[in-house]
């Protein structure tokens, strides 16, 4: 049998009736891309789909009808079950520093979750290969295209670890992934530095996919590309997005000068191949007592939008919107 595509599966999704003005719709076993126990929860203008036979993970953000942002791959959705870490697409919580095995654990069993009215929590056994497990909190905004995800680590070992929560968000094809620069300050008004940036060994700043400007740093994702692409900054301004056909994908999140974080100090970072692009934010490093917790929120905003590729479009276009979530961020 021919395998749907993603946007005829999510059109077999929304035939029940759309939630009432003010109200979020939670709908359980719900059969998305080939998973028959999937979540969705739609205030009516904006819809997820939350995975609860493998995950935990957010596999689906759009407006009702449109568009998924976020990428899947059509060769593992739909799987469940074995050894093998799969990236499946959507939305995943890891732990940094990145390290394999311990990071790649699988996350190919089946969740649970409680729905309490307001707020969706998905639960994962423990890892079996690292001793953590790993929680997220989902709560959708019934009046705005907003979702606030609260992420948490927990130590279930009998000895301390330390670690980060570390989001990634693997966002669809041909779009384009835009991180603020630290504000500009003249010299010798300011003599300290102001611009974190780490680059990992394969990391070519030469690449046309990346745009250096003055104001923000851009990355496209380019289904033609050859080679892989990996950026982490230290972001002040407490915001990231994602740029795809019309719509924007704004994720708001903290920073706590006074904190460690991993790779060099990064709390945002970003990975792009010919399959996808990732946007991924991180919070500071934790030495977790056994049952310590370490949590990290993010808040997306999803919104239409026409954003040009030139700063002064971004600024235009953009940034109202950046200044009008400044009350969701943390």
């Amino acid at each position: 049998m021919p395998r749907y595509s993603s946007i005829l599966m999510s059109l077999l999704v929304l035939v029940p009736a759309l939630p009432a003005a003010g109200q979020v719709q939670f709908q359980e076993k719900v059969s998305y891309a080939g998973w028959p126990n999937c979540i969705r929860l739609s205030n009516g203008g904006i819809e997820l789909i939350v995975t609860t036979d493998v995950g935990p993970r957010v596999i689906r953000l759009g407006f009702v009808g449109g568009q998924n942002i976020f990428k899947e791959y059509r060769e593992q959705i739909g799987k469940t079950g074995g050894d093998e870490w799969r990236i499946y697409g959507g939305h995943r919580l890891w732990h940094s520093p990145e390290a394999s095995p311990r990071t790649y654990a699988p996350d190919n069993s089946p969740v649970k979750y409680l729905w309490d009215g307001k707020t969706l929590k998905l639960v994962q056994a423990v890892e079996p290969s690292t001793g953590i497990a790993k929680e997220i909190e989902i709560s959708l905004d019934a009046s705005e295209n907003h979702v606030r995800l609260l992420h948490r680590l927990i130590n279930r070992n009998l000895w301390e670890v330390e670690l980060a929560p570390w989001t990634l968000t693997v966002m669809a094809q041909r779009g384009r992934a835009i991180f603020p620069q630290e504000p500009y300050r003249p010299h010798p008004d300011y003599l300290a530095p102001a611009r974190p940036m780490v680059l990992w060994h394969y990391t070519d700043m030469r690449d046309p996919r990346w745009s250096w400007g003055t104001r923000y740093v851009q990355l496209r994702q380019d289904p033609g590309a050859t080679t892989k692409q990996k950026v982490g900054i230290l972001n002040s301004q407490g915001w990231a997005a994602y740029y795809l056909n019309g719509e924007v994908l704004l994720k708001r999140y903290g920073y706590d000068p006074g904190a460690t974080y991993a790779d060099f100090g990064c709390n945002t970072e970003t990975f792009t191949d010919a399959e996808m692009i990732e946007v991924e934010t991180l919070g500071p490093l934790k030495r977790l007592p056994p049952e310590g917790a370490a949590e990290h929120t993010e808040h997306w905003i999803l919104e239409r939008v026409k954003l040009g590729e030139d700063e002064a479009s971004i600024d235009r276009d953009l940034i109202p919107l950046v200044r009008r979530t400044d009350k969701y961020r943390p």
